[in-house]
């Protein structure tokens, strides 16, 4: 079965050329990469401006990766154009009853995350899609970032992996020399002992962390 991962984008544009922040061209690019070259990426509820940014920084990956879509329809007006009732469509909540499993490969060929970066503490702006009656699993109690999310799902309902079989570490410390360091308040995905995050982000934490020594 092919799966595919909805994002529907809920950060306000930013009031620059680009729209997105760069933390959130970096998480979505490498959702492309964590769903697979077998599975599809639907981005929904993008500006104008935010799909030509996104396209523009999606076409650059030159790496195996699943294939994408960006829209500026929201995920209810996709579903509808597509005729695909939301019974097929899991979303992802940290307020789920139930908790996501293999199982849930063969009831659901669609999952909806909400396409935002994690906040420390949780604002819960998945409310919003959970209004909309979507059947819904949640991926355990700690917060992940939404590619670590959409990674974990994929390794679930995809490769067969139980949930709590999929190694992780929270809270990581990058540490970027003997001096500098940051400690992010989210669960991720570990190769070896290291958190998998999207290409590029270490430098951009880098480069984050010494604008905010500069006065």
């Amino acid at each position: 079965m092919t799966f595919t991962y909805v994002i529907e984008h809920m950060e306000e544009d930013e009031t620059t050329p680009k729209s997105l922040p760069p933390w959130v061209e970096l998480e979505y690019a490498h959702m492309l990469t964590l769903a697979g070259i077998n599975g599809r990426v639907e981005f929904t509820h993008l500006s104008q401006n935010s799909c030509l940014s996104l396209n523009d920084r999606l076409a650059s990956i030159n790496e195996p990766a699943a294939s994408y879509h960006v829209h500026t329809r929201s995920v209810m007006e996709l579903l509808e154009q597509n005729n695909i009732p939301i019974t097929r469509v899991c979303l992802l909540d940290p307020k789920a009853q139930t908790v996501l499993a293999l199982e849930d490969g063969k009831i659901f060929d669609h999952f909806l995350f909400g396409g935002i970066l994690g906040d420390d503490p949780p604002r819960d702006r998945t409310s919003e899609l959970r209004q909309l009656g979507f059947p819904s699993r949640h991926l355990g109690p700690m917060q992940m970032t939404t590619d670590t999310a959409l990674g974990v799902t994929k390794r679930v309902v995809d490769d067969e992996v139980q949930l709590n079989a999929i190694p992780y570490v929270d809270f990581p410390t990058i540490t970027f020399n003997a001096k500098e360091s940051v400690e992010m308040p989210f669960r991720y995905i570990v190769n070896g002992k290291e958190p998998i995050l999207p290409p590029g982000m270490r430098e951009l934490l880098h480069e984050d962390l010494n604008k905010s020594f500069d006065f």
